[in-house]
């Protein structure tokens, strides 16, 4: 089973977010179960998990796990085919955001264009090298920092701006015959924090969350390189 799996197909994305099969998916991610099983857990005939169990298979977002005999009745065992899913903006793909159809560094609203197409091209990236049978080279950096200023959280968004752009700048080589881009995306944001008893709606607290992601731009096959862009959610390509 994968830790966290992207789906990028519509139908599919329809299927998860059904309330009974999502509810489905989450017994399955726990451990293997048959319909008989799950009948009992979500309060349904078994006749009617089956149908939905048939429909997530058919999406792959579960699997057989394996058979039992129970009497005269071999029981399908399913498990899910991740502990997690996130719904790729490829599966709505006319109104997927584009990042580049407005820069801002200090729009929330980039931030999270940003973030969808992050989804989207890790999801795809995530399947190539499925399909290829390679692994796919990625880092991930996540961290928290407390201003004591707006003026201090000024000060570090102009250093991380300018030690970013620098380290493009140095390692950057667009005529790299056999160079492979990649992107970089640094973004800074609030922290949220729950309520302690419901977990409800956070509030923002004074401190900022920092989460400097770096992907390859496909997981096989010939690169081609680009000059990089600005220094706000900096890429190199």
């Amino acid at each position: 089973m994968l830790d966290v799996t992207v789906i990028e197909d519509a139908e599919a994305a329809a299927v998860s977010l059904d309330p009974i099969r999502a509810r489905l998916l989450a017994e399955l991610a726990a451990g293997p179960a048959s319909a008989a099983m799950l009948a009992g857990k979500v309060g349904l005939p078994r006749q009617k998990v089956n149908y939905h169990l048939k429909t997530l298979e058919r999406h792959g977002l579960v699997e057989l796990a394996g058979e039992r005999r129970k009497g005269n009745v071999t029981e399908r065992m399913m498990r899910a085919t991740a502990a997690s899913y996130v719904i790729s903006p490829q599966a709505l793909a006319a109104v997927q955001p584009d990042p580049d159809r407005f820069r801002d560094q200090l729009s929330a609203r980039w931030l999270l264009a940003l973030g969808a197409r992050l989804v989207r091209d890790v999801g795809s990236l995530l399947t190539g090298a499925a399909k290829a049978r390679k692994r796919l080279a990625t880092y991930a950096l996540d961290g928290e920092v407390t201003f004591a200023s707006a003026a201090d959280r000024a000060a570090f968004i102009e250093e991380l701006t300018a030690g970013v752009s620098a380290l493009i700048r140095k390692y950057h080589d667009g005529d790299a015959e056999a160079g492979r881009p990649h992107r970089i995306v640094v973004a800074v944001h609030p922290t949220l924090k729950p309520d302690a008893e419901t977990g409800a709606v956070p509030e923002v607290e004074a401190g900022g969350r920092t989460a400097a992601v770096e992907r390859s731009e496909a997981p096989a096959g010939p690169d081609a390189g680009e000059a990089p862009a600005g220094p706000e959610a900096t890429a190199t390509h």
